[in-house]
């Protein structure tokens, strides 16, 4: 049947049964833009994507666009009413150096285009609030013009951080080398804190200005089961023989540095069932190794990338993982017993995260100069002869990010309609 469509403006046609551009009073539904660099993992995508889904739970639907550093954005699946920009990638190597993913170009040329093309984007989509993912100025500066012209326009502009960064001393001295507290002061209207001051106190820790503090919110941390159920795609596990043994999951973020991790969990004693998610950022090499290492092992499965782990975590009953942000946070969701070997450089995030859980039982850690075949065996020999009850994570720690968030971006939205409505005169 031939689709039915319906005028948008002039030579512009659209699905008649797509969202109307308009809310209920007329006016054109809020738009929201989500910026984020993607340099290394998937961890600033992944979070951005649950934002959206959040924003899309309250009030008038949005319309969002997000802009993304990873070509494999576009293989994640968007709410209704979400769509994606991808721009051409930089990686980052282990040394914390960033280099063209793909394009064979200088550095200076390939943030040219991208800067290019994030201003060129803004322009026409036209945000009534742009949130940027943890890079004030964006990588390389390549946000500013972009803030500029949005400025220019009298649009609104959030900053979302991980409530951890990296060692205070480290993210000091960065913000004092980039200028983020001027950037902060001109273009950024509120800071969206994605985790639980009692947990760690981004504001204290970093030394915030008191102006800057004062745009602060802590929203909680972001519960991956506020933004709805697991997806129902294709079983990851369909074939897998598991013998009604338990079933052990080691994921490595994208994968570009979590090799050694990966290796020492497929070369561990497993009683049961294993998966592994290499991430789809692991050096191809690397991969085709770990499938050697698993190969004659019908109980143990390499996947490399998974759009949404949240049904493996569902069905896990141990989970072995680097402490990136979003794993910390399905962790915490899905109440698994879990081994943290957490990323130590460049930055100590990781650690300070893993280390934070640890404190309130949460969660075991094992750091990567101890990580071995023999020190994952170790630990869940351990979990086998004394299993331990552990807290409710929602009793330890602020899971309502996710809930938050619609009330937050009302908050900016009431402020932007207020400050750009006309001034009448009266008598």
């Amino acid at each position: 049947m031939a689709t039915r469509y319906h005028s948008s403006g002039p030579g512009i046609r659209q699905p008649a049964s797509s969202l109307p551009s308009v809310t209920r009073n007329g006016e054109r539904r809020p738009r929201i833009a989500l910026y984020s660099h993607d340099t290394q993992g998937l961890g600033h995508i992944r979070r951005n994507i649950l934002i959206s889904r959040a924003l899309c739970r309250g009030g008038e639907m949005p319309v969002i666009l997000l802009l993304s550093g990873l070509r494999e954005a576009t293989a994640f699946a968007m709410p209704a009413g979400v769509d994606c920009v991808t721009l051409p990638s930089i990686g980052k190597g282990v040394d914390g150096q960033y280099f063209p993913r793909s394009l064979d170009m200088p550095m200076a040329d390939l943030i040219d285009v991208r800067s290019r093309a994030i201003t060129a984007v803004l322009r026409s989509f036209d945000p009534d609030v742009m949130i940027v993912d943890k890079a004030p100025r964006g990588i390389f500066d390549e946000l500013m013009p972009g803030l500029e012209m949005l400025k220019s326009r009298d649009r609104r502009v959030v900053l979302g951080l991980r409530e951890i960064l990296d060692a205070p001393d480290a993210v000091r001295a960065e913000w004092s080398d980039g200028d983020y507290e001027a950037t902060i002061r001109e273009f950024y209207d509120r800071i969206w804190i994605y985790g639980d001051r009692d947990v760690y106190d981004t504001v204290s820790e970093y030394g915030f200005a008191p102006d800057i503090a004062e745009k602060a919110r802590f929203t909680g941390y972001l519960n991956p089961l506020d933004g709805g159920p697991p997806s129902a795609g294709p079983d990851p596990l369909e074939g897998l023989r598991h013998d009604d043994g338990p079933l052990d999951l080691c994921v490595v973020g994208g994968g570009r540095d979590g090799v050694p991790l990966a290796e020492a969990f497929l070369q561990c004693r497993l009683p049961g069932a294993g998966v592994l998610v290499t991430g789809p950022l692991m050096p191809a090499e690397s991969r085709e190794r770990l499938k050697t290492l698993a190969a004659g092992r019908p109980s143990v499965r390499v996947l490399e990338f998974v759009t949404d782990p949240c049904p493996l975590f569902e069905r896990a009953d141990r989970v072995i993982a680097m402490g990136g942000y979003n794993t910390i946070c399905e962790i915490m969701a899905f109440r698994k017993r879990a081994l943290i070997i957490p990323r130590v450089r460049p930055r100590t995030e990781q650690l300070i995260r893993a280390e934070c859980f640890a404190r309130r039982g949460l969660l075991d850690v094992l750091h990567p100069d101890d990580l071995g075949p023999q020190a994952l065996s170790s630990w869940i020999d351990s979990i086998d002869s004394q299993p331990r009850l552990l807290p409710l994570a929602e009793h330890a720690i602020d899971l309502g990010g996710v809930a938050r968030l619609p009330a937050l971006l009302e908050e900016v939205l009431t402020a932007q309609r207020r400050d750009t409505e006309p001034v009448h005169a009266t008598r």
